[in-house]
């Protein structure tokens, strides 16, 4: 007598009601979980508004003008293409404010770092008053950008400045301090002068580092400059570097301190000495007094893609001079297989 095999076909699972409510989530649930949601977006919410409004918005329109003729009054803007970009790396005066920024970079970025470590060394050591030195040494850098340039043109006035007042006292003639071949260094002084923030950077790398380091090598017999130049820099590389980047983009777009510059009569921009001429200055002659809307901003997204590539270049260079005391993780995962060893 044979026996019969009975088949059964697969098919879609049918969920009765009772099941499907039961695999819904509580109702309690979806109300914390829409609740935190609405508050994530009520806090986040502002922010991105700005952001859109105040930072893409801008950034979209001065790419769209960089490509016109636009002069910001008349309705006659027309699309130009790259004539803007082009004219921008052929105009003798363009190149020319480029070259002075690059100058002032190279001079302003290194002194900073130097200066700004030396203080924090200084601070950083067993002396009475520490505290009281750290903070009028970094009472300047909280100045607002404007006041500190507006001050320094008050201080280096030809003929009503303290600095020429204090030259009468040794019977040596006023100087015109904001005309050249001195505008430049006034400058370079007024850049120094907030130096208070690479000090604090500096000071915060310097009290990382483990004094048994330099217990360590003070018993084996190095000197203070060998135990400087060997543990403090290599371990303070990376806090090096990241003021080095960032004083470079800031140097780039330097702007306000050049306000010492300015005359404040009429004549405006068109009082800037030439050694203080730098390309931001020349960007605004070109919106204010030449009303070119579009070459400017075709020339402010130039410099947009110079710092790029020199982010770039000094990241490159890095490699190997930057000493990190943890390196990053470099873990590679495996895909497992269930029983697999």
């Amino acid at each position: 007598m044979s026996t019969g095999h009975l088949t059964v076909a697969a098919g879609p699972a049918v969920q009765s009601p009772a099941g499907a409510a039961a695999t819904r989530p509580p109702r309690r649930h979806r109300s914390l979980t829409t609740r935190r949601a609405w508050a994530f977006y009520a806090f986040a919410g502002p922010w991105v508004l700005g952001f859109l409004a105040l930072t893409a918005y801008p950034l979209g329109y001065a790419l769209w003008l960089s490509f016109t003729n636009s002069d910001g009054l008349s309705d006659n803007t027309r699309f130009v293409g790259l004539d803007n970009y082009k004219e921008a790396f052929s105009d003798p005066e363009t190149l020319a404010s480029l070259a002075r920024t690059g100058v002032f970079t190279a001079m302003t970025v290194p002194l900073t770092i130097v200066a700004g470590l030396f203080l924090a060394v200084l601070v950083n050591q067993p002396i009475r008053g520490r505290g009281l030195i750290r903070t009028l040494l970094y009472l300047p850098a909280v100045v607002p950008p404007v006041g500190a340039a507006i001050t320094f043109r008050m201080i280096f006035d030809r003929d009503s400045g303290a600095a020429n007042g204090l030259l009468d006292l040794f019977n040596v003639n006023g100087l015109a301090w904001l005309a050249d071949p001195y505008a430049r260094w006034v400058l370079i002084v007024l850049t120094l002068w907030g130096v208070g923030n690479v000090m604090i950077i500096s000071l915060a790398g310097l009290q990382d580092i483990p004094k048994e380091l330099h217990e360590a090598a003070r018993v084996d017999g190095a000197s203070p400059w060998q135990s400087f130049t060997r543990i403090t820099l290599p371990l303070l590389s990376p806090v090096i570097f990241f003021q080095v980047v960032t004083g470079i983009i800031a140097s780039l777009q330097t702007f306000i301190p050049l306000l010492i510059s300015l005359d404040p009569t009429t004549k405006g921009i068109g009082s800037v000495p030439e050694s203080n001429s730098l390309f931001m200055i020349h960007v605004l002659d070109q919106y204010l007094l030449g009303g070119r809307y579009g070459y400017a901003s075709a020339l402010l997204w130039v410099l947009f893609l110079i710092i790029i590539a020199v982010t770039l270049i000094v990241f490159k260079l890095s490699k190997g001079a930057v000493f990190y005391s943890v390196e990053p993780e470099r873990a590679k995962t495996k895909s497992r297989t269930i029983g697999g060893g």
